[in-house]
């Protein structure tokens, strides 16, 4: 299974995310939305330890991923991996994975809720739509 594929918009940064469960997905969406900074990394590993509660589900993604941006340009870091310590429906909790970073390729400002999708196919997979705003 492919982790998420980059859609059509005039404008700004839309990724569909594919995957078996709902960690995956928020996995594979933090893995999409740090691949899209194009950011000219270091060999200088981080780490970052982050708890988040919200209304639910789609909240908690949006949520998420506006952390894990602001943390990304307060710090000059990038995040390819998260390790669950805990995840429901409107909590998550664990570390971030990532390395330093010399200068981002491209300015991700925030993760929207226009055009926010989150829902599990028949095949009970799980496939999330975000569009961030660049």
């Amino acid at each position: 299974m492919k982790k998420y594929e980059i859609l059509e918009h005039p404008a700004d940064l839309k990724i569909k995310v594919f995957g078996k469960d709902k960690k995956e997905l928020f996995l594979n969406m933090l893995i999409a939305m740090a691949e899209n900074q194009k950011a000219e990394k270091t060999k200088e590993k981080v780490k970052r330890e982050i708890k988040i509660e919200s209304f639910d589900l789609p909240n908690l993604l949006i949520d998420f991923l506006s952390k894990v941006l602001y943390l990304s340009q307060t710090y000059k870091e990038i995040y390819f991996n998260f390790k669950f310590k805990n995840f429901s429906e409107n909590k998550i909790g664990g570390k971030l994975l990532g390395f330093k970073v010399k200068r981002f390729g491209e300015d991700i400002k925030a993760a929207t809720y226009h055009d926010l999708d989150i829902h599990q196919k028949k095949d009970k997979t799980w496939e999330a739509i975000a569009l961030f705003d660049i």
